[in-house]
């Protein structure tokens, strides 16, 4: 059997893909059901599911960095407007009325900037989420093909035992 070249890198899919691959190339054994998988390639293909799931958690981890980083700018944005604010109600004491509008709109932009972070991390979360449940049903399908040949060999070994 021909080992398939997968990318360094590639994705928990495409590996999946290539070990469905594998099984389906099988040779299959006379009058049975059952094939013969290469177990170096098949083993190689889990390994390198393996390497790819933290590669993929770190693109999720990056994901939520961004969110925060996105967070501390709309902080620092909106502790700039406020200084400003600040800064143009000392030049307008007397106009009372402008102050109490400034100091309104930036509480408004400090709730805007904390809402869209919400937003950012509720999306990331929801991100971080989905590919996990994508990660464990692909991790299921492949304990269920492991625990579907092992059955197949132990009723194999039954029957030889017989």
């Amino acid at each position: 059997m021909s080992h398939p070249q997968q990318p360094e890198h590639a994705t928990l899919p495409a590996l999946l893909d290539a070990l469905d691959d594998v099984i389906v190339r099988a040779r299959p054994m006379p009058m049975s059901a059952s094939v013969l998988v290469n177990k170096p390639e098949a083993l190689e293909l889990i390994d390198q599911m393996r390497e790819a799931m933290p590669a993929q958690l770190s693109q999720a981890d990056e994901y939520l960095t961004d969110a925060d980083q996105r967070l501390a700018d709309a902080e620092a944005q909106a502790e700039q407007i406020i200084a400003q604010a600040r800064e143009r109600a000392a030049q307008l004491v007397a106009a009372e009325q402008i102050v109490r509008q400034a100091e309104a709109r930036a509480r408004e932009i400090v709730q805007q900037g904390q809402r869209e972070a919400d937003e950012l991390r509720s999306e990331a979360d929801d991100y971080c989420d989905r590919r996990l449940a994508e990660f464990e049903i692909d991790l299921g399908k492949v304990v269920a093909q492991v625990q579907a040949g092992r059955a197949k060999l132990a009723d194999r070994l039954a029957e030889r035992d017989d």
